[in-house]
């Protein structure tokens, strides 16, 4: 007959205070994630006034994709590429970082922050879409009334713009079609991202893919002349300096670590979180706009968000319960 070990007072009491300590690193990592990507879009709108929008994109990227390079080689993790491996980081990182990135960052040189994250946030709702057309994962009841609340969201969002016979209208609706291109384009690179099996772990790819768009940016940087319109000065590089270390860097490692530690679905939060904390520091930092179009669009493109959302994380536990997913935030 087997024994039962008592526990004693002082493992009961160590039980306990790893269980707290876990509880406030999860806690935390939440809200580096949750802030941190939420205020990359007013960051960007601030450096990209001193940058153009390549520019800034090839200083941010080359600048954190050596540092999360060199950090993954100073703790023994393999960066080396194979030829396959590389093209497919290339391919991936221009898709993610250069057509959705950099697109975002153009875009707020004429739009708010607030007003970009909203039409960034419907990024799952394409990366759902684009899986189910490329014979992925079907949308189901679910996702399909999130596609189409998704869509109607964008519609109550734009409203003014669409209503507006103005050229400010114009060319706002204009700016705003520009940057669901560059969403498509961050949704298409989201998904090859999760087909591909690379001889490299998360952040040694990502470092790669920062480091290729970086080079992207910079050829475009220079065939647009940038560096000619460049405002090289302390505000510029302290908004770059902001976006290295608490977009890419922090962000992102609180987010990988928090896939190995919480649930998914909790995890997936972050997708429709983000948005509302981009508005809402908008509107408190820049003196952003809120009104009744921003509201409701807001209101209905973060339901349709969790729909889609929802109804992906309960398809993939049933198909490959391990499985993790990749990052869908358009300005980390």
């Amino acid at each position: 007959m087997a024994t039962l070990t008592p526990i004693s007072a002082e493992d009961a009491a160590g039980s306990s205070a790893d269980h707290k300590t876990h509880r406030a690193r999860v806690a935390g990592s939440f809200g580096l994630v949750y802030f941190f990507w939420g205020s990359t879009y007013l960051a960007i709108l601030i450096a990209v006034r001193h940058f153009p929008a390549a520019l800034l994109g090839s200083i941010r990227f080359l600048i954190a994709g050596t540092l999360m390079l060199a950090w993954c080689a100073l703790r023994g993790k393999k960066i080396a590429l194979t030829r396959q491996d590389a093209f497919r980081l290339l391919l991936v990182g221009v898709l993610l970082l250069t057509g959705g990135n950099m697109i975002l960052a153009w875009c707020e040189e004429f739009i708010n922050s607030g007003l970009a994250a909203m039409i960034v946030a419907v990024v799952p709702i394409w990366i759902a879409l684009i899986e189910a057309l490329l014979g992925g994962d079907r949308l189901n009841r679910q996702g399909w009334a999130g596609l189409l609340l998704g869509i109607g969201g964008l519609v109550a969002l734009l409203w003014p713009d669409i209503v507006s016979g103005g050229s400010v209208g114009r060319r706002d609706l204009l700016v705003c079609f520009v940057l669901m291109l560059g969403a498509l384009s961050w949704a298409f690179g989201s998904v090859l991202s999760r087909r591909y099996r690379l001889g490299v772990g998360p952040f040694a790819a990502t470092g790669w893919e920062m480091i290729f768009a970086g080079l992207v940016n910079t050829l475009l940087a220079l065939l647009l002349g940038d560096f000619r319109h460049a405002d090289w000065s302390r505000a510029g590089w302290l908004a770059i300096a902001y976006l290295v270390t608490f977009g890419s860097l922090v962000g992102f490692t609180a987010y990988i670590w928090l896939l190995e530690h919480v649930p998914t679905p909790k995890v997936a939060t972050y997708a429709y979180v983000n948005p509302a904390v981009a508005v809402f520091l908008g509107w408190l930092l820049h003196g952003e706009r809120i009104d009744r179009y921003m509201l409701s669009g807001m209101v209905v493109i973060i339901a349709a968000v969790a729909l889609v959302t929802t109804s992906k994380l309960r398809q993939a536990r049933s198909a490959e319960p391990n499985s993790l997913p990749t990052c869908e935030s358009g300005a980390d």
